[in-house]
């Protein structure tokens, strides 16, 4: 397989390298407050209430951000977003070690969450040196950089140990500041950039790069990143407590089993990708939906006790999931998600290759905004019904509705493009449309070049 004009292999490997690594850090400083944070609430002397707004403001925060972030990097280049980016959050996690009250800590936690907003910026930086082809195993590799969680539940423990949440949180600022330089002297400028720089263009308006957010297909993909990102980070936070509610587990015991669930949602991400440039980013999201509705169909059954009046009297029997078998059905979910979140962005740079940081961006927080408003859904659904299966229905409606969608959308473009279609082309990742008319300068694509299809 070619590589793009003027890159080499080499040139390829070294920005996924940095990109991973430096994305890999900024996750694991995300999730710092999962570790640091039962200290602090105590030294403080917190209500649940702030305590869960702080918990919750980096990952808000870390959303909000990557429209932002995105937009800027398509303008001004990854060599220099995330350097800056991580710098910034540094500084943040350095702040925390000398706060005094609880408003400069939510100041440092919103901070703190640019850490989160780090990953539309590797997005848009590797996908630029990667031809079409490859994109979606190359941003399925970067994207498990988010074993970065699995990396604070691991080393934060001792650190705190060692040195205090204190001591923690300045090792973690030092180790980013340090990612953070090393990143700008090793990395290159993308592709993009340096012709740029060698046309003398300037970047692109913020505007131009926000155009494609009135197309109804972001928001669709959007949909799709709620739910296999951001109930992903949902139901993490979520599971410990639902083990040790509903099964009466030990809260160590419980999370483990929470830990089995996240893992393969990490790792197996490069294998989404990779699945998605052979079959289909379409086959793979297809593959995510219909085995999560399966799987969610069956968590949503509550136990229940059944009484059939047989003919020699009552014959009782009930129905629920053993604790080994719910286990096993979060690990096949956690393993579908990681495949659907590989899928959803190996969909933009193919339907938005000029609009990557801004699409992307918005997706992205569309997602990061479903880890914070779900976990909020699922504690009101508790309440109300008092069931403790309730979120796993709720979850169930959202595959449903992203299923229905995705799948009529795909039959009416597939008409519009080509009346008389079959069934078996439904799953084909040809753009959707025909390409609108190319847009010169600044403001668009390069010259000569499409911007991208509409819906």
């Amino acid at each position: 397989m070619h590589t793009l004009d003027g890159v080499s292999r080499s040139d390829q490997y070294r920005a996924l390298g940095l990109s991973t690594f430096a994305f890999t850090v900024c996750f694991a400083v995300w999730t710092i407050f999962s570790i640091i944070g039962v200290q602090i609430k105590e030294d403080l002397g917190l209500s649940d209430t702030q305590f869960g707004l702080l918990v919750a403001t980096p990952i808000l925060t870390g959303s909000v951000s990557r429209i932002f972030l995105g937009v800027w990097t398509e303008q001004f280049g990854g060599r220099i977003m995330f350097p800056l980016q991580m710098l910034i959050t540094a500084v943040a996690v350095w702040l925390l070690t000398s706060v005094q009250t609880y408003p400069v800590f939510l100041l440092a936690a919103l901070g703190l969450g640019l850490a989160g907003g780090s990953f539309i910026v590797g997005v848009a930086y590797t996908s630029r040196w990667f031809e079409k082809e490859k994109q979606g195993t190359a941003l399925g590799i970067f994207g498990a950089g988010n074993v970065g969680a699995a990396v604070t539940n691991f080393a934060a423990p001792f650190l705190v140990v060692a040195l205090g949440w204190e001591g923690t949180a300045r090792v973690y600022a030092i180790v980013l500041a340090v990612v953070a330089v090393l990143f700008y002297l090793l990395a290159k400028t993308d592709p993009v950039q340096a012709e740029r720089k060698r046309t003398g263009e300037g970047p692109a308006s913020t505007g131009s790069m926000l155009e494609p957010l009135r197309d109804l297909q972001v928001w669709r993909f959007a949909t799709y990143y709620f739910f296999v990102f951001g109930a992903f980070v949902a139901l993490a936070s979520f599971l410990p407590r639902y083990y040790t509610g509903a099964y009466g587990l030990e809260l160590t015991t419980a999370g483990v089993f929470a830990g089995l669930y996240s893992l393969p949602g990490s790792v197996f991400r490069a294998l989404g990708g990779w699945m998605s440039d052979i079959w289909g980013a379409r086959f793979v999201m297809y593959l995510t939906f219909i085995g999560s509705l399966l799987i969610l169909f069956v968590m949503s059954y509550p136990q229940t006790g059944y009484i059939v009046q047989g003919i020699n009297g009552p014959i009782t029997f009930d129905f629920g999931l053993s604790v080994g078998v719910f286990v096993a059905l979060t690990v096949i979910l956690g393993f579908l998600m990681s495949l659907g979140k590989a899928a959803v962005y190996k969909h933009i740079p193919v339907y938005y290759p000029y609009h990557v940081g801004s699409v992307g961006g918005l997706v992205g927080m569309i997602g990061g905004l479903g880890g914070f408003f779900l976990p909020i859904a699922f504690g009101v659904l508790l309440d109300l019904t008092g069931v403790w299966t309730a979120p796993f229905m709720l979850l169930f409606v959202i595959v449903l509705v992203s299923t229905v969608w995705m799948h009529l959308a795909i039959r009416r473009m597939e008409r519009r493009r080509h009346p008389g279609l079959e069934g078996e082309k439904y799953l084909s990742d040809v753009p959707d449309a025909p390409l609108p008319k190319p847009v010169g300068g600044p403001g668009g694509a390069p010259r000569g070049q499409a911007s991208q299809p509409a819906e």
